[in-house]
């Protein structure tokens, strides 16, 4: 049974258990988006099918009050699975686990399906998702920007939909930068919330698991299965998670002022930003522009000050006994911890706490804070370069979160105007978690209304589904001509697509059949005095029709003639002609 055109998300899956599909064939189709994906860099240990399939198999016929049965996840290879190695991106250091992490168990005792360990900064040091021995994972939105780390390969999996949710860790921002550069939701919890149990720490005071799912619904209700005290964890906190509600008709935001902004010249960043802005006010908030300088001091204090030290102490006989196991970047920045004495952690603490009373006196003067995510883009190029500075940067807006004890939410927003993806970050006091999340669902359901209306009278709707797409060569045929980016998303399971013979540039050949599969679509509004001009330059067997999208909707889009398939490969099975083009 093929399920190639079924999102992966929770209320996706549970509509499809509900029409007779099995977990066995949610388990195979995972694996057949693995292998057809051809990322290796994902997963340090990817667990056999069969296996899973097993424990499927062991499932009760329905889901029996197991709220995640059946639903598939990953987890991040510093956290503890029974009988797997953990690695933490270190092979000297890895050892089989003899329990499950806390948080795992609770999540397999609901009925989740654990698909297998992924990729990461190693020892959960770095923001970038590049220092690891076992590869670097595709970023999904573009694959030569960095895929963000520490939790790049939880983020990656999640952002190409090879699984519902995925677990990282959050010490400095790592729950919140890999779901900024990939597109997808990315929850950093109250800490002592999720119980650290059978987690590899990176600064055992600051960290908290993290959460990456497609939109927020999902990833807080793996946060409320999750939420429970744990007497094991010295760290653990007693929390009642609240529930998602309805976005208040006004609230105060506030967000940096224009003083304190900080984009490194990414002026596309601070346009995004502004944007961000304007649509928050559209849900009824009101903006209050913070002076964001103590929260930079705070930032600055992690990887600065002596709490670099704390990670001195995961490491510290791999650093006396066997240093070249290490990665040299994360060897370099935890090896720093040498030049800090303990007089030096308490004049730190002393600092932190007066910056804490600043910060959070401004924070009391709103209901939360809006942030861009990340201040600019990297490249896996600027990291061959300079792997430090593009990591330190990437912090800003993230590193003082854990040390002022406060919760975040990264949420998608709309594309800024080169096509990379934007996002922001909510931010709360401890134990807010809820509002946020009410505020992240709002704003992108806001983003999604946006786009349904965003078609005037003068504008053309058009679906393209090769080399027309963001990032492929012939986009500047669409945005030469003032054309603006509306969605990504599929078409119905109607469908062939055809890599036509010719080039280069290199094109897809789309046509309706009875049975078919769902194939990966962007659709644009482009200016109807400009459709004349653009549909001269499409070469024939091309033609436009009308293609049928998986949300009910149709767009004008580019089909092919039945007869100009004959020599063409049928690609179909990728349902994308990205993954098709990648290497």
């Amino acid at each position: 049974m093929s399920l190639i055109k079924l999102p992966f998300t929770l209320s996706s899956l549970r509509k499809s258990y509900a029409s007779g599909v099995k977990p066995i064939d949610v388990v195979g189709e995972v694996y057949q988006r693995i292998q057809q994906l051809q990322d290796p860099a994902i997963f340090i240990y990817l667990r056999p099918k069969e296996d899973v399939v097993a424990e499927a198999n062991l499932l009760p016929a329905e889901s029996h009050g197991l709220p995640l049965w059946g639903i598939p996840f990953v987890v991040k290879d510093n956290i503890n699975v029974e009988g797997l190695p953990t690695t933490a991106a270190c092979p000297d250091y890895s050892y089989i686990a003899d329990k499950d992490a806390f948080v795992v168990e609770k999540l397999r005792k609901a009925g989740a399906l654990l698909i297998g360990k992924a990729n990461l900064d190693q020892f959960a040091t770095g923001l970038v998702g590049v220092r690891s021995p076992y590869g670097v994972p595709r970023n999904a939105t573009d694959p030569e920007l960095i895929p963000g780390g520490s939790s790049s390969g939880s983020a990656v999996a999640v952002a190409q939909k090879l699984v519902v949710f995925s677990l990282g860790t959050d010490t400095a921002g790592s729950g919140r930068v890999p779901a900024a550069l990939n597109n997808i939701v990315g929850l950093k919890p109250s800490l002592g919330s999720l119980s650290a149990s059978g987690v590899v720490p990176a600064c055992r005071t600051l960290d908290t698991l993290s959460i990456f799912a497609q939109n927020v619904e999902d990833a807080y209700e793996i946060f409320e299965n999750c939420c429970e005290y744990d007497h094991n964890d010295a760290y653990s906190k007693q929390v009642k998670p609240g529930k998602i509600g309805k976005c208040p008709s006004q609230f105060k935001v506030g967000v940096p002022d224009k003083a304190t902004r900080i984009f490194f010249g990414d002026s596309i960043q601070a346009e995004n930003f502004e944007q961000n802005i304007e649509q928050m006010k559209s849900l009824g908030a009101v903006i209050e522009e913070i002076d964001f300088s103590p929260f930079y001091a705070v930032a600055h204090m992690l990887y600065k000050g002596a709490w670099v030290a704390e990670r001195y102490t995961v490491i510290e006989e791999l650093l006396r006994n066997h240093p070249e196991a290490l990665h040299e970047v994360t060897k370099k920045v935890i090896g720093a911890a040498n030049q800090f004495s303990a007089a030096d952690a308490f004049r730190g603490m002393y600092r932190l706490k007066e910056l804490e009373s600043i910060a959070k006196s401004k924070l009391a003067m709103v209901d939360l804070l809006c942030v861009p995510s990340i201040p600019t883009f990297y490249t896996l190029k600027d990291l061959e370069h300079d792997p430090m500075t593009p990591n330190n940067n990437l912090g800003t807006y993230t590193n003082f979160v854990n040390l002022l004890d406060l919760c975040a939410l990264t949420v998608p927003s709309s594309c800024r105007s080169d096509r990379k993806p934007g996002s922001v970050t909510f931010i709360a006091s401890a134990g807010r978690d809820s509002y946020i999340a009410t505020i992240g669902q709002a704003f992108m359901g806001k983003q999604a209304d946006h786009h349904d209306t965003e078609i005037s009278k003068d504008e053309f709707k058009i679906a393209v589904c090769g080399a027309h797409m963001s990032g492929m060569p012939l986009n500047h045929e669409l945005v030469s001509r003032g054309a603006r980016f509306l969605e990504a998303t599929y078409t119905l399971p109607n469908y062939r697509l055809y890599a036509l013979p010719g080039g280069p540039p290199h094109r897809p050949g789309l046509i309706r059949v009875k049975n078919g599969s769902a194939i990966e679509v962007e659709v644009w509004a482009l200016p109807k005095g400009e459709v004349g001009g653009f549909m001269e330059y499409i070469p024939s067997p091309l033609t436009i029709g009308t293609i049928y999208l998986e949300n009910g909707q149709y767009s004008h889009g580019f089909l092919v003639e039945s007869d100009g398939v004959g020599n063409a490969d049928d690609i179909s099975h990728l349902g994308s002609w990205r993954k098709f083009q990648l290497p």
